[in-house]
């Protein structure tokens, strides 16, 4: 058969498993030199538009949304009347009142709750004020809006030390006192709109509004979303896993999420042995025999694509070694539009059982979870 035959053959394939055959097929019917091409002219038809551009959301987080920051400005402004009254005592005054406004202040000089809280040590050590921790911080930042005062004397002593370290760090940078001149080819986190002038220019924007075009360099400069995506990594890394599995329990396939805390069982129970383990495991209870192998993998960036289809390459080694257990890819986002040396081995190394999020039910048409896939019809 030539090349456009196969092809054909491939892309015309009436049921998932019937595609499945035909690109078991290509090693037999084609050299090596033509197994590149017929791949990825098969990924590009068959897998790549079901590719879901998953950058364009974010998981919700409570405290990076608008309601939690909101109160906290607003409680901020509110106390310091316009930000007019500002100095060191009635800062600390604001803080111990209302935690929360730490949110604030703290996002007004532009660091993060690390860098805020090594900066408490600079400005409180030569008062021997003891240093804020970064989850001190998170904890004042993610207090209730209708805080209450302490009401034991220890516990009041703690939360005037903190709002005094915090009040301390906060003043000594917005007057340029506590990290002074910045080195040659450098700036200070505080050379921007907002602080440039210090309190003035933020009573200024308190008070007029922010320009769009300011509020625009200052998203292109900082990193759109940067922080929620940061803070919500693990679940976008989890996303792809959570869905295979509530498919699977919705189902009732059994099956094993693997992970650190099970390798060594999953390597006795079912003789894998390639490490780490694939993310699922499919077996059959009546025997405890291995059924499948599963490997989820997500990334919106091309080269990470490259280096993560690798990962088939040693679970295909493994997957003949167990005599030919089907091996399974469930990916997502658009770093696997890359398809000659990443979309297009995964669907060599799978047999073409690539699924998404999009296309995850028709994995249940294919062996071993339907004994009647060739009845199932594909519609795309």
């Amino acid at each position: 058969m030539t090349v456009e035959s196969t092809i054909r053959a491939i892309l015309r394939a009436g049921t998932f498993t019937q595609r499945i055959q035909q690109i078991r097929l290509v090693p037999q019917r084609h050299g090596t030199e033509d197994h590149g091409t017929i791949y990825a002219a098969v990924a590009r038809e068959l897998y790549m538009p079901h590719l879901a551009p998953d950058f364009a959301y974010i998981h919700e987080s409570p405290f990076y949304e608008t309601e939690h920051f909101f109160a906290a400005y607003d409680m901020a402004a509110r106390m310091t009347e316009g930000f007019t009254r500002v100095s060191e005592t009635e800062l600390q005054t604001v803080l111990l009142e209302c935690p929360r406004s730490l949110l604030v202040f703290r996002t007004l000089l532009g660091l993060t709750k690390d860098e805020f809280a090594h900066s408490t040590l600079l400005a409180g050590g030569p008062d021997e004020l003891a240093p804020l921790t970064a989850a001190q911080i998170d904890t004042l930042e993610r207090s209730a809006i209708d805080y209450q005062r302490p009401n034991t004397a220890a516990a009041l002593t703690k939360a005037m030390a903190q709002a005094q370290v915090a009040a301390k760090t906060i003043t000594m940078a917005m007057n340029g006192e506590l990290f002074g001149d910045a080195p040659d080819g450098l700036k200070s986190k505080q050379r921007k709109p907002d602080t440039e002038s210090g309190w003035a220019s933020v009573r200024n924007f308190a008070a007029n509004g922010v320009p769009l075009r300011v509020f625009l360099h200052q998203r292109h400069y900082g990193g759109a979303f940067r922080q929620v995506l940061d803070a919500t990594s693990t679940l976008r890394g989890d996303l792809i896993e959570d869905a295979v599995e509530a498919l699977f329990t919705a189902r009732g396939i059994s099956f094993i999420r693997t992970g650190s805390h099970n390798q060594a069982d999953i390597a006795k129970r079912f003789e894998v042995h390639v490490t780490p383990a694939p993310d699922f495991v499919v077996f059959d209870p009546t025997d405890d025999s291995l059924k499948a192998m599963l490997e989820c993998k997500g990334t919106n960036n091309g080269g990470t694509a490259r280096d993560k289809a690798l990962r088939f390459r040693s679970l295909k080694a493994e997957s003949v070694r167990l005599g030919g257990v089907p091996l399974i890819a469930v990916l997502g986002g658009i770093g696997w539009a890359r398809i000659n040396d990443a979309l297009g081995p995964v669907v060599r190394d799978t047999d073409g059982r690539v699924f998404t999020l999009s296309t995850l039910e028709s994995m249940l048409e294919i062996a071993p979870f339907s004994s009647g896939s060739s009845s199932s019809r594909l519609t795309g």
